[in-house]
C-alpha cells in the first residue's frame, strides 16, 4: 500500500470456473484502468487467495475459512464518496465488466476500511 490512502475498499469474489480466464482478462485490462481513472482512487491492487499455514502458540496451523473468496481487489481511496460519486458510477460500467463478468461472479464482499488515526 502506498500509505497516502486513508480509506481502502475491500471486494472478494469468486468466479466460475469456465469464465475465469475473462474474468481475470478484463479485470487487469479495463476493470483496474477504469478505475484509476476516477478521481480519489489511489490505487488498486489484485489478490488471489493462498494456503495460509502459520505457526500459532507454538503450533504449525493451516488455517481455513468456508466459503472464503478466492480473488480479492483493494482499492486505496482518499475518501469513501468515491464510491458514490459519478466518475465512479461511469467507470465500474465501461467495458466488458457489467455484460461479460459481473454476471459470473458470486460470493462477492465489499468491506470499507478507515485507517486509525
Amino acid at each position: 500500500m502506498a500509505g497516502k490512502a486513508k480509506f481502502l475498499m475491500i471486494a472478494s469474489m469468486d468466479v466460475a470456473p469456465e469464465h475465469e480466464a475473462v474474468f481475470n482478462e478484463v479485470y487487469d485490462k479495463e476493470h483496474v484502468p477504469n478505475l484509476n481513472k476516477v478521481p480519489g482512487v489511489l490505487g488498486i491492487t489484485r489478490y488471489k487467495r493462498g494456503t495460509l499455514t502459520m505457526n500459532i502458540g507454538g503450533e504449525r496451523k493451516t488455517i481455513e475459512i468456508p466459503n472464503e473468496p478466492v480473488y480479492t481487489a483493494i482499492y486505496e481511496l482518499e475518501s469513501p464518496d468515491v464510491l458514490t460519486s459519478p466518475a465512479w458510477d461511469k467507470a465500474i460500467e465501461d467495458g466488458r465488466w457489467p455484460s461479460q463478468v459481473r454476471p459470473y461472479t458470486k460470493n462477492r464482499r465489499h468491506v470499507l476500511l478507515k485507517i486509525m488515526d
